[in-house]
C-alpha cells in the first residue's frame, strides 16, 4: 500500500487535537452529546486533512476524504466483579474497501484519553485519489 497524503504521526496529532478540543469539557459519557461530539471530531479532522494535503497554489487536494468517528460508552462496573475490564463493553470494528491500493487508503486510531472519561473513541480516515 502506498503512503497516505499525510503521515501516520501527523494523522495521530490531528486526531488527538480534534478529540482533545471536542471532549475537553466532557467528564463522562453523555449519550445526548455523542452526535455533537462525533460531528465536531469529524469536521475538525476533515478540515485539517484537506488543508494539509492541498498543494500550494491549488484550491483542493488530489484526494477525497471520509472520516468516521465512533463513541462507545463503558458500562457501569458490576458489584463483586474485579477485573481490569470491569465496566468495559466489548467492541470490534472492521472496514473493507475495493480501491486502487497504490493511491487510496485508510488509517484507524483509538483515542486513549477517552478511557478516563468512560468511553472509547475510535476514528478512521479514508482517502481516495481523484
Amino acid at each position: 500500500m502506498a503512503p497516505g497524503p499525510i503521515s501516520d504521526l501527523r494523522l495521530k496529532q490531528i486526531t488527538d487535537d480534534a478529540c482533545n478540543s471536542t471532549l475537553s469539557n466532557a467528564e463522562t459519557y453523555v449519550h445526548s452529546q455523542t452526535s455533537v461530539w462525533n460531528t465536531s471530531i469529524i469536521n475538525n479532522v476533515l478540515q485539517k486533512v484537506i488543508s494539509e494535503s492541498t498543494p500550494s497554489g491549488q484550491n483542493q487536494p488530489p484526494y477525497k476524504f471520509a472520516v468516521n468517528s465512533t463513541i462507545v460508552q463503558h458500562t457501569e462496573p458490576q458489584a463483586g466483579v474485579e477485573s481490569k475490564d470491569a465496566g468495559r463493553r466489548g467492541m470490534h470494528s472492521a472496514t473493507g474497501a475495493f480501491w486502487n491500493e497504490d493511491k487510496d487508503g485508510m488509517w484507524s486510531y483509538k483515542y486513549e484519553a477517552g478511557d478516563s472519561k468512560g468511553m472509547d473513541v475510535v476514528i478512521s480516515v479514508f482517502w481516495f485519489s481523484v
